[in-house]
C-alpha cells in the first residue's frame, strides 16, 4: 500500500522486491509525525538488490542500494531514516566521481526490527531479529537479536524484559 507518492528508481539490470503487505507512506498526513518528504527507494547500479519482507512499514525513509539491502518481515522503519550500503561517492585523482559499488557492503536488517525516526543505518551493518534502534541513531557496526542500538555512534546493550 503506497500512501503519497514515493520516487522510486531501479537500477537495469537490478532486483527490486516487496513482499506481501508492504506500506510505504510518502504522504504528509500519512504518520502521526507526519512526512517531510517521500519515501526514496532506489537500487543504483546492475546487480544491485533491495529486498523488502512482507508487512513492512516505511515512513520518509531513504534507502538506496548499490549492492544489497535486505529487510525483515515485520519491521518498522521510522520517519526519515536512512539505509544506505555504500558511500555514494569515491575520491580520485581527478577529485570525486559517482560510484555506489566501490566500497559498497551489503546491509541485512532481520526480521520484526524497529528503526526509530531519523536514525541512519550505514554500509556493512547486519541488524538481528526484534533488535530496536533508537531515534536519531547512527549505526555503523552489526546488532544483535534482541539488543537496542541507539546514540550517535550507536551503543548497543541489551532489551530489558
Amino acid at each position: 500500500m503506497f500512501a503519497g507518492r514515493p520516487l522510486l528508481s531501479v537500477a537495469r539490470d537490478s532486483s527490486f522486491i516487496m513482499g506481501r503487505d508492504v506500506e510505504v507512506a510518502s504522504a504528509v498526513r500519512a504518520t502521526v509525525l507526519g512526512c517531510f518528504q517521500p519515501c526514496v527507494l532506489r537500487t543504483l547500479a546492475p546487480q544491485a538488490r533491495l529486498v523488502f519482507g512482507d508487512k513492512t512499514g516505511l515512513s520518509a525513509a531513504v534507502i538506496c542500494a548499490g549492492l544489497s539491502i535486505e529487510i525483515g518481515a515485520g519491521t518498522l522503519i521510522g520517519a526519515g531514516a536512512m539505509i544506505i550500503d555504500n558511500d555514494f561517492h569515491a575520491h580520485c585523482e581527478q577529485g570525486w566521481r559517482s560510484e555506489v559499488q566501490a566500497g559498497a557492503r551489503p546491509v541485512k536488517i532481520g526480521r520484526e526490527v524497529f528503526i526509530g525516526a531519523r536514525a541512519i543505518i550505514l554500509k556493512g551493518v547486519t541488524i538481528g531479529d526484534r533488535a530496536v534502534i533508537g531515534a536519531g541513531a547512527v549505526v555503523t557496526r552489526d546488532v544483535p537479536a534482541d539488543h537496542i542500538a541507539a546514540g550517535n555512534p550507536a551503543g548497543i546493550s541489551p532489551k530489558r524484559r
